[in-house]
């Protein structure tokens, strides 16, 4: 069965797992839910996990080969035991591998890397998702600069790996304003309606992902791209399927974010 692709939220940094004091303390918790279910809920489980991560930029696409990836706490300012979560889930220097060949078919250059261990946009949505961690993972770098057209392109030659009962996940963040914007709740709305139009077109998606700076509010929403590029990957991964919004928030009751899911048509 093809797996389907998912563009998730992941929180702000290891938000799910504190008490949290700056907003509501419900901000995150319908976030939770949904994290705790999506993978659980789907009509097989996978047999491993790609996830391209907001959190990690390398000179070129590369992909995380360690058997046993170590833990990366990438978020600072937080209580003291939440540099002491744990998730212990296999990597696969087998997948990894297929990754690499993947890109290298389709003449996109890939390094890997032995070393990186799971940043916060891994192992905190997957915690929840599957908190057993019995699914091998794998980390997926973006490029720097971003280029819109260079992470679909890389998602498009990956797809096939979704046959092969991986599923693949981009973790960002529809809306990243770090703070920037006068009116989160309408500038949002409007980011998040372009986004919702332009994904739920597949035969102008990628044209519109690729001239996303043209959007509503869209330098408000992302100043810098990190959080919207996993996106461009699961597009091209998604390529003529069926976008659904698999959740939408306005978070802290202000700005709206959602998480994308794409199965065959």
């Amino acid at each position: 069965m093809r797996q389907p692709a998912f563009y998730i939220p992941h929180g702000g940094g290891p938000c799910f797992f504190m008490e949290w004091t700056m907003g509501p303390a419900d901000t995150w918790d319908r976030l939770a839910v949904w994290l705790k279910r999506f993978v659980r809920d789907l009509p097989e489980r996978p047999k491993a996990i790609l996830l391209v991560s907001a959190h990690w930029e390398a000179p070129r696409f590369t992909v995380s080969s360690s058997a046993r990836p170590p833990m990366y706490y990438d978020y600072y300012g937080f209580p003291p035991h939440t540099y002491e979560l744990q998730f212990p889930a296999a990597g696969s220097p087998d997948l990894a591998a297929r990754v690499r060949g993947l890109l290298a078919d389709a003449g996109i250059a890939a390094d890997e890397d032995a070393e990186r261990g799971f940043d916060h946009a891994t192992f905190v949505p997957l915690l929840l998702a599957t908190p057993e961690a019995d699914i091998p993972v794998v980390q997926l770098s973006l490029k720097a600069g971003f280029d819109p057209a260079a992470h679909i392109a890389a998602g498009r030659a990956l797809s096939s790996l979704r046959d092969e009962g991986v599923l693949i996940i981009g973790s960002g963040s529809s809306w990243h304003s770090g703070g920037r914007g006068s009116d989160p709740v309408n500038q949002s709305l409007a980011f998040d309606g372009w986004l919702t139009e332009a994904l739920s077109d597949p035969a102008r998606r990628a044209e519109a992902l690729t001239h996303w700076e043209t959007a509503p509010s869209a330098r408000i929403a992302h100043g810098r791209e990190e959080h919207l590029a996993p996106l461009f990957v699961v597009a091209g991964a998604a390529e003529g399927e069926t976008y659904e919004t698999a959740f939408r928030d306005a978070i802290g009751g202000r700005a709206t974010m959602q998480a994308a899911k794409f199965t065959p048509a």
